[in-house]
């Protein structure tokens, strides 16, 4: 078994094969112990259900978000959302799957050409290395090219700007999680009038703070100048200024990327294989709970010697992506197309509504963890629950909004 990438996805099924007795190696750009740049936060509740709680390096009670149209100061009441929010410890996470695959050999070289035969598969790599394998997985990312899939048009990123620092002043409550911040009073009226941003900010303790100005899915992304002129503009509105950057984090991931052709014999997974929630835009609890079964039916089918890259692909993708999930994908697809389409007012009122549901509903839609009638009846209770402007833009959509409609 042959995995592509180096990233949280390559290394979580890499651990998950190697668990199962599976010989696997690895071909990764950098060494798979370089830290990871960017930050991964998750409910807590998610890793309470895998019994991995200790892998947060940070954890809140004090949960909120902000939908109203008021004024950018604590005053505002928020929604309490009433669920742990914990950011990953990422150098523990990262050691978690190495300690736990030992016998992985991971190769530094690139992939540049995948062919695919009906017995094996042959990798020619950036050095010259040509390594062969039953089965190939690609797990390099969403922007592979090896991995065939559907042209839909343009693909609708979710963008961010963070900074981890020190400021003048506390820029959210002591010991608090913002979730979504939507208030807008720092903009102007041509800025309202362009697609809206949110603030996602957290206490880290002793003093450091992350804030990070982020976007809903736009085709093309958000460019980050804006959301870093926007974030600058929140911050000045409550009086604060960065007084030390400890680290800058830039973030561009798809979340509409269509589901790639479940008929090859080159298998994915992680962003790869579209696993990024296209309602909420993480993929981590994903990994975690998805990896073991993956693992569990590929170990199952290289026990027998007689299939080759064709099959070995065939019976990953249908435990990747059994019709279950493939129908729940297409729901979010469909939910996501119509709020790219929202403005402000539109978004703050669907997602005031929505948190508004029992919390085991909306959890369980921001986690993928529902199943598909559930699932179904919470978009129905949600579709029931919100006022007539939303529901005509969920049946009826609205024009999409597009990122050059911002000011440079």
């Amino acid at each position: 078994m042959l995995v592509l990438g180096g990233g949280p996805a390559a290394l979580c099924i890499a651990s998950e094969l190697h668990q199962r007795g599976v010989v696997v190696e690895g071909i990764a750009p950098d060494p798979v112990d370089v830290p990871w740049p960017n930050t991964y936060g998750i409910w807590v509740d998610e890793l309470r259900d895998l019994n991995l709680q200790h892998l947060t390096e940070h954890r809140w009670t004090d949960t909120v978000s902000y939908f109203a149209a008021g004024d950018a100061t604590d005053d505002d009441q928020p929604i309490v959302h009433g669920i742990d929010y914990g950011l990953f410890d990422r150098a523990a996470l990262q050691s978690h799957w190495l300690q736990r695959a030992p016998g992985v050999i991971w190769h530094r070289d690139s992939a540049e050409q995948v062919d695919a035969g009906t017995g094996h598969t042959l990798v020619t790599c950036a050095s010259g290395q040509v390594r062969e394998a039953r089965l190939v997985i690609d797990a390099s990312g969403a922007s592979s090219p090896h991995i065939r899939r559907p042209d839909r048009g343009p693909v609708a990123g979710q963008a961010a700007y963070g900074v981890v620092g020190r400021f003048s002043e506390a820029p959210i409550s002591s010991g608090r999680f913002v979730l979504m911040d939507y208030r807008s009073h720092h903009l102007s009226e041509m800025q309202r009038q362009e697609p809206p941003t949110f603030l996602y900010a957290m206490d880290l303790g002793d003093g450091v703070y992350f804030v990070e100005e982020t976007s809903l899915a736009l085709a093309p992304g958000v460019p980050y100048d804006v959301l870093q002129q926007r974030l600058k503009q929140r911050l000045e509105h409550r009086g604060v200024q960065i007084t030390e950057v400890l680290h800058e984090e830039f973030c561009l991931f798809p979340m509409n990327l269509p589901l790639p052709d479940r008929n090859q014999p080159l298998l994915a997974f992680g962003g790869a294989a579209s696993m990024v929630h296209p309602a909420s835009g993480y993929m981590a609890g994903s990994l975690l709970r998805r990896g073991p079964g993956l693992a569990e039916a590929l170990a199952a089918a290289l026990a027998d010697p007689s299939l080759g890259s064709v099959d070995l692909a065939r019976r990953g993708w249908k435990a990747l992506w059994p019709m279950e999930l493939v129908l729940r994908h297409q729901l979010y697809q469909f939910g996501l197309g119509r709020l790219m389409g929202f403005n402000e007012q539109l978004l703050r009122r669907h997602f005031a509504t929505f948190f508004s549901l029992p919390r085991e509903d909306w959890f369980g839609f921001l986690t993928n963890t529902l199943p598909l009638p559930r699932l179904m009846g919470v978009m129905l209770r949600l579709f029931a629950q919100s006022p007539w402007e939303l529901r005509r833009g969920l049946v009826l959509g609205a024009a999409q909004r597009q990122a050059p409609g911002f000011r440079h």
